[in-house]
């Protein structure tokens, strides 16, 4: 491995320091994090702070520095007098930007309203051997902030707002969740059903038991088992794989958050997802109004906009696309009606990816505002409940804001006989080319026989959601550590 200059003068500097002090110590006790000293009233003494060095300016007596960790930084006075001669020179001549300090001290704040340590004594806690970007502007090659995400943190104050509000994200949700009676269960990710969503999934082959089996796409099923066995309201926090094409909403790998309520119907989750929303916005952001892409969105509205699918795609099409079975009638339809041309619709296969592609350019990419999308077509989601007045229409709804699924949620199918019809229809899809279908769940459809109570389900990725609350323009932007394609 070849080092630059500046990399080769800072692991010289580990043999000197090590005649002062261990390079890389065992521990150090702080009384409080960054965040925290910055709140605390002048002249109160022993406090004892560390974190990386992001600036140093060295003077002859007097010297200033920032210590940053993810939630905040602080400034330090280093004087000689305070430190004494031996202390200082250590500090000037071996310490430099990136490297970690500990340090005990006073408050006070200066004549420039800077809340600072004054320091009666440090120590040196680690050595970084590589110098943090020129000028500290942080990483401009976006590929390289992606492949090293710990120094976009570093150096990027976007990103550690974003990657800290991921966490408190998934701290609201187990609070908000638990707070409402529902109990967090973990469910397979290696399976040998695909099933829980429309998609195509990742195989490996099982040594052990010698069977094919597929990564979890969602964890749909297994949470219902869990609801036939007595969970009443569950939920998990899942990481789901489908091996489809990259773009800036999506991910082969993601992390998707389900909840299941036994007695609930859509209606009901409509209500608690709006509820659940305008809590976290509150939490993340403190406002329900963010701006996305240089549009305000308001989550905060008592009345979201409201758009039947069935009747919308039915003024789209000009005809009433639920009486068709044939995806070769639909698609002359559609071209004969001068929306599409067939080479648009080519890759489509089963009438579920014929329908979804033209609502989604069509309905979906125009919808800015919070929009409750409800009442599909049975043939788009297997697992759903069927209508009481139409059985070709599905109690679904899924909420769109600057055309981006935000979640979908729908009273479930708990009826078998139903259950097993729609997977049947699945197999005639994928014997038609459809690659994002689901096989026949056999442990699942027992679990449904053996009894299960009315049930509404929501589920959403959490990727896109802090796309959207962040201003965020890719996935990859809110996701620590993105699959990259290998360095040639």
């Amino acid at each position: 491995m070849e080092r630059t200059e500046q990399e080769i003068v800072r692991i010289e500097k580990i043999d000197k320091i090590k005649d002062y002090c261990n390079p890389y110590p065992e521990k150090y006790v702080k009384t409080h994090s960054l965040k925290e000293a910055r709140l605390l009233e002048d002249g109160i003494d022993n406090v004892r702070l560390a974190g990386r060095i992001v600036f140093m300016r060295k003077m002859g007596k007097l010297s200033f520095l920032r210590i940053r960790d993810i939630e905040g930084d602080m400034q330090l006075e280093i004087k000689i007098d305070e430190v004494g001669e031996e202390s200082y020179s250590f500090f000037k001549s071996l310490i430099d930007l990136g490297d970690f300090i500990g340090a005990e001290g006073e408050i006070f704040t200066t004549q420039t309203g800077e809340k600072t340590l004054r320091v009666h004594t440090f120590e040196f806690l680690g050595k970084a051997l590589r110098p943090l970007p020129e000028k500290f502007h942080g990483l401009m090659d976006i590929e390289t902030k992606y492949r090293e995400r710990y120094v976009d943190l570093i150096t990027n104050e976007e990103s550690r707002k974003v990657f800290l509000g991921r966490s408190k994200l998934y701290a609201y949700i187990h609070k908000f969740l638990g707070e409402n009676g529902f109990l967090e269960v973990e469910t397979p990710i290696l399976q040998n059903a695909v099933c829980g969503a429309s998609a195509r999934p990742f195989y490996t082959h099982h040594n052990a038991l010698d069977i094919e089996c597929n990564l979890r796409i969602a964890p749909e099923t297994y949470l219902k088992q869990c609801v036939a066995g007595g969970f009443d309201r569950v939920y998990e926090v899942a990481k789901c794989f489908r091996n489809e094409g990259m773009d800036p909403q999506h991910l082969q790998e993601f992390t998707q958050v389900e909840w299941y309520a036994s007695y609930w119907n859509f209606e009901d989750n409509i209500n608690f997802y709006q509820k659940f929303i305008r809590g976290l916005l509150m939490e993340l952001v403190g406002t329900t109004k963010i701006e996305y892409q240089g549009t305000e969105i308001d989550f905060g509205k008592e009345n979201w906009n409201k758009i039947n699918y069935v009747e919308r795609m039915r003024e789209v099409f000009g005809f009433d696309f639920l009486d068709f079975e044939e995806p070769q009638i639909l698609k002359d339809k559609i071209v004969e009606k001068g929306l599409f041309t067939y080479t648009d619709l080519e890759e489509y296969h089963s009438l579920s990816q014929i329908i979804d592609f033209c609502y989604k350019k069509c309905v979906r990419a125009n919808i800015i505002e919070p929009t409750i999308i409800y009442n599909y077509p049975a043939v788009l989601m297997p697992l759903a409940r069927r209508n009481d007045n139409d059985s070709r229409i599905i109690d679904v709804f899924q909420v769109v804001v600057f055309g981006t699924e935000l979640c979908k949620a729908y009273s479930e199918l708990v009826n078998p006989f139903q259950q097993r019809k729609t997977f049947e229809q699945q197999l005639e899809a994928k014997a038609q080319g459809d690659e994002e279908t689901m096989d026949i769940d056999e442990s699942f459809l027992s679990a449904m026989e053996q009894g299960m109570p009315p049930i509404s389900g929501l589920g959403f990725g959490i990727d896109r959601l802090l796309m959207i609350i962040y201003n965020q323009p890719s996935i990859r932007d809110v996701v620590l550590f993105p699959q990259m394609k290998d360095k040639k």
